[in-house]
């Protein structure tokens, strides 16, 4: 590295989804950006999205995600033309409605319980969502199997194709000047003098202020800097097909065709550690599963199965926050980094480019909010 840049405005730690999305955001309001990744040996968590922007199922026990999960979404399609036009990069950005599709009466009524507890909570920010059965799901996706018996629907459902945004969002930072710098673990970070040093194997970078958006390695670097970040990682495996004529122009929230014709599958929520092996028996049960709802599936060859690490906070939901013992010191964690990339691109990023979180949109997303107070005696 030159030594003319070693010292940056931000060093963003994380180069999977969530950091590029904020370094992005973060040079195109401006800032001197180094983005510090570990590189391909790293657990990256964007190796397994589902590629979905979704909204329905959203927010239970935390109305303000699902109020924010909303202002992401609507904030897709300009965030997508500002990628596309930077770049050239279309990122297949669509928002057509989603489906969550019932194989039985049970799980049809139970997802309109859950969804009904969703927009029932105190200070919801509630939103219309649609149960329609069989028939008016057939109206929609005729290649519905048989055992479909209904669905939930949402009109603010989306889906685009991940590898395209996250290769967009890198090049896009870069023509904004943001220095990516691979293979470059941090393996200390120290703060005196209002600046961090993150030392990693390779060099040392300076930086004013620092957002870790390492995914579940946020657990072992928080604490460097008065974070705590209660985050761990969860297995969820994947399917992916041949190529097959476009027949499903709806994201289903556990089947969906990509714009190049292949069939996502992958619904696996495991607690298996910091172990991304694909296992046969919850492969079986998301195939068999997946052709159920679609029997045309089971003609198809499938041509990779693949595990990845989602990024789990202690409740399920976000973390941003600020160090208040090393200021300027930020932290982004999350399991929605494709849904969220937009609020996190085009809200987030200039925050800290400003150099503060405003407490009335995300004080709920506080690490304070794992504080335990002490019983009295």
């Amino acid at each position: 590295m030159s030594p003319a840049r070693r010292d940056f405005d931000v060093a963003v730690i994380g180069g999977g989804l969530m950091g590029s999305a904020i370094a992005w955001g973060l040079a195109n309001a401006g800032q001197r950006v180094a983005v510090l990744d570990e590189g391909d040996v790293a657990y990256r968590a964007s190796r397994g999205n589902f590629a979905l922007i979704w909204v329905h199922s959203k927010g239970l026990g935390m109305p303000r995600y699902s109020a924010w999960t909303m202002r992401s979404a609507n904030a897709w399609a300009t965030f997508a033309d500002m990628l596309r036009q930077q770049t050239g990069i279309d990122v297949c950005f669509q928002r057509p409605g989603g489906f969550n599709l019932a194989l039985t009466q049970r799980e049809w009524e139970a997802r309109e319980i859950l969804l009904q507890r969703i927009q029932s909570q105190p200070g919801m920010q509630r939103f219309d969502f649609e149960m329609p059965d069989r028939g008016r799901v057939k109206q929609a996706i005729p290649q519905i199997g048989p055992e479909v018996v209904g669905a939930s629907y949402s009109r603010y459902d989306g889906h685009c194709n991940s590898l395209k945004l996250l290769r967009a969002l890198h090049a896009g930072m870069q023509q904004l000047g943001a220095m990516y710098l691979s293979e470059h673990r941090v393996n200390r970070i120290e703060y005196a003098a209002r600046e961090f040093r993150l030392m990693t194997a390779q060099d040392e970078v300076r930086a004013a202020r620092i957002v870790l958006a390492a995914g579940i390695d946020c657990a072992r670097l928080g604490p460097m800097v008065g974070l705590v970040m209660p985050v761990r990682p969860q297995r969820g495996q994947l399917i992916v097909t041949e190529r097959t004529a476009p027949f499903l122009h709806h994201p289903v929230q556990c089947v969906r065709q990509t714009d190049e014709g292949s069939v996502m599958i992958g619904d696996s929520q495991e607690e298996a550690g910091a172990d991304p092996a694909v296992t046969s028996p919850v492969i079986s049960v998301m195939a068999d599963r997946a052709v159920r709802m679609f029997p045309q599936l089971g003609t198809l060859n499938v041509v990779r199965t693949w595990a990845a690490l989602r990024v789990m906070t202690q409740d399920g939901f976000p973390i941003y926050d600020e160090s208040e013992t090393c200021p300027g010191a930020f932290s982004a964690a999350c399991h929605s980094g494709v849904t969220l990339a937009a609020a996190h691109a085009l809200i987030l990023a200039p925050h800290i480019a400003a150099g503060c979180l405003p407490a009335e949109e995300f004080q709920a997303f506080s690490i304070k909010r794992f504080d335990v107070p002490a019983l009295a005696a």
